[in-house]
């Protein structure tokens, strides 16, 4: 029981440090962010904090896993509401994904530093969320073809190629090209286009 309560506790913690890191974060940048400051904003010695993260990029990763974890469950969601079409699951995939990156990262511009170091020094973690992406669009083509919506030879390799069409509407810095309307438009032009293309023969 007490074991319990001290790993809430200690969670609770690190949640706080995360987000007090990702404001400053979102504010300053990565380069311009030190623990120290991350420490003093939660009201803790810096020497704490390395209790609960070894180093700043523990921190950024951490943060980059709790969003890719809000954002997948976010269009787990989408995929699994009743009632709809997988054309329509498809498109509704790929605006709110538009979405989620616009709204969450795209308007702080600073966010684009931390992106940039866990693409190259935690590589892991964006690999992790390409996985999660796959299985989610593999779901929604497994469901059109099963409900003849969709035809494909090869599912997997339809998904990925899928996953490489959509991927400018997930990455933070291609927000600032167009307005929300404008991209979104996009977003839906081409989940058009896709549905077309597996329209089933």
């Amino acid at each position: 029981m007490v074991t319990k309560i001290l790993e809430q506790e200690s969670e609770q913690i690190r949640s706080q440090i995360l987000d007090a890191a990702e404001q400053r974060l979102r504010t300053y940048g990565y380069g311009k962010t030190t623990m120290a400051e991350i420490a003093a904003d939660v009201g803790m010695s810096a020497a704490n904090l390395y209790r609960y993260f070894e180093n700043k990029l523990d921190i950024g990763a951490a943060l980059a896993q709790r969003c890719f974890s809000n954002r997948h469950a976010i269009l787990q969601e989408v995929i699994e509401r009743q009632g709809i079409t997988a054309a329509d699951k498809l498109e509704a995939f790929i605006v709110t994904t538009l979405h989620y990156t616009h709204t969450e990262l795209g308007e702080a511009p600073k966010i684009n530093e931390l992106v940039d170091i866990i693409i190259t020094e935690r590589c892991e973690v964006i690999q992790v969320k390409i996985d999660n992406d796959l299985k989610l669009i593999r779901t929604i083509l497994e469901s059109g073809v099963q409900s003849g919506e969709f035809t494909t030879d090869d599912i997997q390799a339809t998904a990925q190629a899928i996953q490489h069409a959509t991927t400018k509407f997930s990455v933070p810095l291609f927000m600032t090209m167009y307005p929300l309307d404008v991209f979104e438009q996009h977003a839906r032009n081409l989940a058009k286009l896709l549905v077309q293309g597996l329209g089933a023969k």
